[in-house]
């Protein structure tokens, strides 16, 4: 019996390796080619971070809703919904020339991002009657960030590739296709999860929510308009969005069935969760771009950079992601030898370490990839870990919603750092060279210290965690006592 449901659940592993396959081709396949991208949209380099900065607010609006819904209605049926989205929005971008509909569309790609929390919460709730739940689940979340990060090697090689080779529309073609195909996976391959929780969709809370987070991420854009960070409006609308929290809390800790249950933050073992993906969320998600950029920046032109091409961009990119698949694969096996709160400790280290090691060690080609394969290492971990850890420190029926909320706070957190490190590059390029359309050197600087100090951060945070956290041993003294302090 137990070897038929273990059997069961490995074939549903499989088929959402597949998904997270096509995830990570969109994460790697634009990368080498966002110079391109922004030559072609008439850009300078430092407003490729609009893309970004889009894409992350509308994927930090619609996690919490999708993450609810799929607890309430069923995972699988959230999975295809959000699927469908994202290829409807790629199948605009190969067909436009106007930054503000790319713009539009490429937002809109952002509801992939609650792929992995949706597909972590179903595993989770397949695996409820097995023995060694969390390892079990730990050891499937690293499988798929594995198959996310194989997809995004395959996709940064590809890309790389094509982009030197053919048009940019048939390049931004492939991807569209690669989630249709995946749509159908998912629909015929993937059972939903058992027991729904049911219930009403929490309505108010979740115009409250995304009030604050769209006056909140619309302040930071804001911010990096021509004269932003001097007009006090553009902050009154960054003050706004995080004052707007304090309502959304009050009625979450008031309702029957929250969206979101505050009261999660306040656990000793997901709150520092919680802060660490919000922190992860620097480095993973808002220093990709000004990664890509430093590496193709002519250093004969600019005097820093590495000047490379497409294709050897990617093969950076390439040597990171095999450093994360290598991560996510050593995360249950080192977290079962030590511990889950001591894995995600060193993985944090591992991160700001390899930022850090940017500031003396950045002018030649192997520099970059040593410095990227440290990183890749310690974030591998954590994308494999953090979903993994919240749901089994999650009460029952916010499965979903905790595994959500890691990606949430991980988009806010890449959101920040997007506003943040355009602001550096572009102000940086704008006192230097005004024609110029690459970004400065004091800006990828700032890029590094913040990468880095972030993640060592998020390090000191875990300290605090029970040491028990994450363990079958929590997971029962949590059903003994559901109730999250």
């Amino acid at each position: 019996m137990k070897r038929a449901a273990l059997g069961a659940l490995a074939s549903v592993v499989g088929f959402l390796a597949f998904v997270e396959f096509t995830s990570g081709v969109l994460q790697g396949y634009y990368t080498p080619m966002l110079t391109d991208i922004a030559r072609h949209l008439g850009i300078n380099d430092a407003d490729v971070n609009w893309l970004e900065g889009a894409q992350l607010m509308l994927s930090a609006l619609v996690v919490p809703a999708f993450a609810k819904l799929g607890d309430m209605v069923g995972h699988k049926r959230m999975l295809l919904i959000s699927t469908a989205l994202t290829g409807s929005a790629a199948l605009v971008l190969p067909f436009t020339d106007s930054f503000a509909v790319f713009l539009i569309a490429w937002a809109l790609m952002g509801f992939y991002v609650v792929w992995l929390p949706l597909e972590i919460a179903l595993i989770w709730s397949r695996s409820r009657r097995m023995e060694g739940r969390s390892i079990i689940t730990a050891r499937a979340a690293g499988l798929l960030v594995a198959a996310l990060e194989l997809g995004a090697i395959t996709g940064a090689l590809v890309g790389g590739a094509l982009i030197d080779t053919l048009p940019l529309t048939a390049v931004l073609l492939i991807p569209a296709v690669l989630i249709v195909v995946c749509f159908f996976v998912i629909l015929f391959g993937v059972k939903e999860s058992p027991e729904p929780t049911g219930g009403v969709f929490d309505t108010v809370g979740l115009v409250l929510i995304s009030l604050a987070l769209i006056c909140f991420t619309g302040g930071l854009s804001l911010l990096r308009l021509d004269g932003g960070l001097v007009n006090p409006w553009s902050w009154a609308v960054v003050v706004l969005g995080i004052m707007l929290v304090i309502p959304f809390a009050l009625w979450e800790l008031r309702h029957h069935d929250p969206l979101i249950d505050v009261r999660m933050f306040r656990s000793p073992a997901l709150g520092p969760v919680f802060l660490t993906a919000g922190l992860f969320g620097v480095s993973v998600l808002g220093a990709q771009a000004p990664l890509s950029t430093f590496a193709r920046t002519d250093p004969d032109v600019y005097g820093y950079g590495l000047g490379t091409t497409g294709f050897a961009t990617s093969l950076i990119i390439g040597i990171y992601l095999i450093a994360m698949i290598a991560g996510a694969l050593l995360f249950p096996v080192i977290a079962r030898l030590t511990a889950p709160r001591l894995t995600l400790i060193g993985a944090s280290t591992l991160v700001g370490i390899g930022f850090l090691m940017f500031l003396p060690f950045h002018d030649t080609y192997t520099q970059v990839i040593v410095n990227m394969l440290v990183v890749g290492l310690g974030s591998g971990a954590l994308v494999a870990a953090l979903p993994a850890a919240a749901a089994s420190a999650a009460p029952a029926t916010q499965t979903g919603v905790a595994t959500g909320l890691t990606n949430s706070v991980k988009t806010v957190g890449g959101a920040i750092a997007s506003c943040v490190f355009g602001i550096a590059l572009l102000q940086g390029a704008v006192s230097g060279t005004a024609e110029s359309t690459a970004g400065s050197f004091s800006g990828y600087v700032t890029v590094w210290v913040v990468c880095g100090a972030t993640a060592l951060v998020a390090a000191v945070a875990l300290i605090f965690v029970p040491k028990t956290a994450f363990t079958d041993r929590a997971v029962l003294e949590a059903a003994a006592d559901p109730v999250v302090r």
